[in-house]
């Protein structure tokens, strides 16, 4: 028998009981969703998580960086040395602390609204990391909109489509206009979904797009290799943000992750080390590559 040293048994956790498990707070939201009325509050990392200079002078883009994995992400690279543009739609208050957390790490924090499902803002998103910071290293699509229907004859043309723009055209119209000021060795990190390999029947629109990603991310790491850019995703599992609560039927909302083999969802600071490794030399070798942070939910 093996018996764990005293460090090992205070940083060694059983994963089914290092966070809240389900029931969680059913409470519903307006979409968005917004932090300060979650229960339980989603961890971030703010308290946890330690750089160790994987991304030191690093430029980076984060969509949907004001609040859930988007946050968590933005923490963990400014705490690895890299300054971060934030990306969101009309989150301010969210945003901003998002952007206190970077400041804190002693990195440059730069705020950007608006809806990345029009092409011209995503192209203002680019700009204005250029103007900032010189140079795009780091392009982290992580945005998503998802609602919940029971039949596909409650989805109207228009959710359908704001769905599609928001999540797959949006990287598309940001990786065209970020290439030309990216440089040999910087990253692109998508996110899709356990979705995409076993897709929920009440998300259609957002499997869909999920999947679509999954193919994209394929396609431009071949394109994109060219110019010695990587281009990998995550694909996370049931992750606990403002967007359950706000776009989920409250009896979801009560038992998510519950069906993991891990028995509970996962918080975004379990999130963030995978998109650090995609963004760092660490995985110099991984291009076109999906890393799986799901729960034990199968994605083959």
């Amino acid at each position: 028998m093996t018996l764990l040293s005293e460090t090992q048994a205070l940083t060694q956790q059983d994963p089914k009981e290092k966070y809240p498990t389900p029931p969680y707070d059913n409470t519903g939201q307006d979409v968005p969703g917004h932090l300060s009325k979650m229960s339980p509050t989603p961890d971030h990392g703010e308290n946890s998580y330690v750089g160790h200079g994987k991304l030191e002078g690093k430029k980076a883009i984060i969509t949907g960086g004001d609040s859930g994995i988007g946050r968590a992400v933005a923490i963990a690279f400014a705490r690895e040395g890299a300054d971060v543009l934030i990306s969101y739609l009309n989150e301010d208050e969210d945003a901003e602390e998002t952007a206190k957390y970077i400041k804190e790490a002693g990195r440059k924090a730069v705020l950007v609204s608006g809806d990345i499902s029009e092409e011209a803002h995503c192209k203002a998103i680019i700009e204005k990391a250029v103007a900032e910071f010189g140079q795009i290293d780091i392009l982290v699509n992580n945005a998503a909109f998802q609602m919940s229907h029971e039949s596909i004859q409650e989805i109207s043309s228009e959710e359908w489509d704001y769905t599609f723009k928001t999540n797959i055209y949006a990287m598309f119209y940001l990786c065209k206009a970020a290439e030309p000021h990216m440089r040999p060795g910087s990253t692109v990190v998508n996110t899709t979904s356990v979705n995409a390999y076993s897709p929920s029947p009440n998300l259609l629109a957002y499997t869909t797009t999920k999947g679509a990603i999954q193919n994209f991310t394929s396609n431009l790491a071949q394109t994109f290799a060219k110019q010695g850019i990587r281009v990998n995703c995550v694909a996370p599992g049931p992750v606990w943000t403002p967007l359950i609560p706000s776009t989920m039927p409250p009896e979801k909302v009560k038992t998510f992750g519950e069906d993991t083999p891990i028995g509970r969802a996962a918080q975004p600071a379990e999130l963030a080390p995978a998109y650090v490794l995609l963004a760092s030399e660490d995985s110099s070798y991984m291009n076109g590559s999906t890393i799986q942070v799901t729960g034990g939910r199968p994605t083959i």
